[in-house]
C-alpha cells in the first residue's frame, strides 16, 4: 500500500495512506497530538496519580514512526521514573520514512537525533537498553496476537482510527488490553467514537471522554478497576 509524507500543521511531519486517506499521526499536528493524548492524559495523569511508582511498563498499540517512544524517553528525567516501552508494530517502517520524519529537529532535547537514531537501529524482539532509565523492546505483532498478563501498567492506543480499521476497535481487542493491564493502569486514546467507548465498557473498563487535542473536541481514557 503506498504511503507518502506530509507535514502537519505544527510543522512536524507524518505518513498519509493515500488509498484509506489516513495519517499516522493527527494532520493538525503530529508532536501535539501525540503530547496531548499519551504524555499529558495518558503519562503525566498517570504519574501524578501513582507517584509511589518509579517503574512504568508501557504498551504502545501501534509503534509506527517511533514519536510517541521519542517523547516518552525525554519524560524519565522529569518525573524521576524509569520505563519499560515495548512497541507492537505489525508493519514496521523502513528506515528511510523513520529518517524523513525529522522529529529531532523539532524537539529542545540535544540527543534527540541520538535516541531517535537508536531506537529504530535496535533488533526486533528483544529488549534493549536505550539508557539506564529507558528499555525498549519492539515486538513484529498483530493487535489481534497480544497475550500479556497483567503486565502493562499504561497502553498508548495508536491504531488507525475505526473508520479504516473496524476490527481494532471490538470489545475482543479491547478485552486483550484490559488482560494485558495491570490493575489500576490506564489505556489512553486519541478517538472518541462512541462505539469504541461501548468495546472499551464491555470488555470491563472504566471510560472517561476528555477533551481532545487540537482537531478532535474529544478523546477517551480508560481505567481499568481493582475489582
Amino acid at each position: 500500500m503506498k504511503r507518502e509524507i506530509i507535514t502537519t500543521a505544527d510543522g512536524s511531519k507524518t505518513i498519509h495512506i493515500p488509498d484509506w486517506d489516513e495519517q499516522y499521526h493527527s494532520k493538525h499536528g503530529a508532536i501535539q497530538e501525540a503530547r496531548h493524548v499519551f504524555l499529558k492524559t495518558g503519562l503525566t495523569h498517570y504519574v501524578t496519580t501513582y507517584p509511589e511508582k518509579k517503574e512504568i511498563a508501557i504498551l504502545e498499540m501501534g509503534f509506527g514512526t517511533g514519536l510517541n517512544a521519542l517523547l516518552t524517553y525525554f519524560e524519565a528525567h522529569k518525573h524521576n521514573v524509569s520505563f519499560n516501552y515495548v512497541g507492537a508494530e505489525a508493519y514496521p517502517v523502513s528506515q528511510e520514512e523513520a529518517q524523513a520524519m525529522e522529529y529531532a529537529s523539532q524537539l529542545a532535547e540535544e540527543d534527540a537525533t541520538k535516541v531517535y537514531n537508536e531506537m529504530h537501529d535496535v533488533a526486533w524482539e528483544k529488549p534493549e537498553n536505550i539508557s539506564e532509565h529507558f528499555t525498549l523492546t519492539k515486538r513484529t505483532q498483530r493487535f489481534e496476537d497480544i497475550t500479556d498478563s497483567e503486565v502493562f501498567d499504561l497502553i498508548y492506543f495508536d491504531a488507525f482510527g475505526p473508520r479504516v480499521q473496524p476490527t481494532l476497535w471490538t470489545e475482543e481487542i479491547f478485552t486483550k488490553m484490559y488482560e494485558a493491564l495491570i490493575p489500576r493502569g490506564v489505556l489512553t486514546t486519541y478517538c472518541a467514537q462512541g462505539a469504541a467507548r461501548r468495546s472499551m465498557q464491555a470488555a470491563g473498563f472504566v471510560v472517561e471522554r476528555l477533551p481532545g487535542p487540537p482537531g478532535k473536541r474529544e478523546m477517551l481514557r480508560a481505567s481499568k478497576p481493582l475489582v
